[in-house]
């Protein structure tokens, strides 16, 4: 995640809400030379995350702003905890404040139910989508790192992702299979590519086409393969049976109801 992309998301941020004149009560009301402390409370038990943006945040308010941490990201923290400080002129802290905020706010909030999510699933391991908060994917794919998870593709761009309706304009599986392949080859691209699969019998169509061609393929998708019982059990029988098929040939993705439980 490259600096450039986190510093527009920092611009815009303050941009929406200092606008070009800053914070007109706060000039109003506090001297321009005033220096002041302000200190980051943990209100709750959790994964703290957005450290390294909030940083960055206030660098870009102010440079002379001076912060200090007493964790990291990815630090468990208790409530109550003070574990940061920043000192320097009041009228760009309070610039920076919310933004700062909202920022770690979201970002440990994530990282937080990420690492519930990851423990309970190792030893699997945890991927997120691209149902995000408009411009917020860079923040919220950050956090789920932080928070021990993994990120999944960035966007349409950097992965090719076969789905139900691109199977079925395709004519099946194996036809889309075979025209991302091609697409691929013709060109010279070279990234990972994914395949959604509904049934055990989409699953052998995948194995078979694999079998006799040279494809792209890197990961099948095990979609719906989780079925809810109504006493809140799952029935995991389908997706074990896929799993066994595939047999370590390509990694595995399954799309569950989401809980620690």
């Amino acid at each position: 995640m490259n600096n450039s992309s986190k510093e527009g998301v920092i611009k815009l941020a303050l941009a929406e809400d200092a606008g070009d004149r800053g914070d007109v009560t706060c000039m109003a009301t506090i001297p321009d030379d005033m220096e002041v402390d302000a200190h980051f409370l943990a209100k709750e038990d959790g994964v703290i995350a957005g450290i390294a943006l909030a940083d960055m945040v206030f660098s870009e308010v102010d440079p002379m702003l001076k912060v200090e941490w007493s964790r990291k990201d990815g630090d468990n923290v208790q409530k109550g905890l003070q574990f940061g400080k920043v000192h320097g002129r009041a009228h760009n802290i309070v610039v920076a404040e919310r933004v700062v905020l909202n920022f770690m706010q979201r970002m440990s909030g994530i990282a937080t139910l990420t690492k519930a999510m990851a423990n309970a699933a190792s030893p699997a391991y945890i991927l997120e989508t691209r149902k995000t908060a408009p411009g917020l994917r860079l923040v919220d794919k950050w956090a789920v790192l932080i928070g021990g998870g993994r990120n999944h593709r960035m966007g349409l761009f950097d992965m090719v992702m076969i789905k139900d309706n691109h199977i079925s304009i395709a004519g099946g599986v194996k036809n889309a299979l075979r025209s991302v392949d091609l697409y691929l080859e013709e060109n010279n691209l070279h990234m990972g590519v994914e395949v959604e699969t509904r049934t055990l019998e989409e699953v052998n169509e995948v194995l078979q086409y694999a079998s006799q061609t040279k494809t792209s393929l890197t990961r099948v998708m095990l979609d719906n393969m989780v079925v809810p019982q109504p006493n809140g059990d799952v029935d995991v029988s389908m997706l074990k049976e896929a799993v066994g098929l595939i047999n370590g040939r390509f990694e595995t993705e399954a799309i569950p109801d989401a809980s620690t439980k």
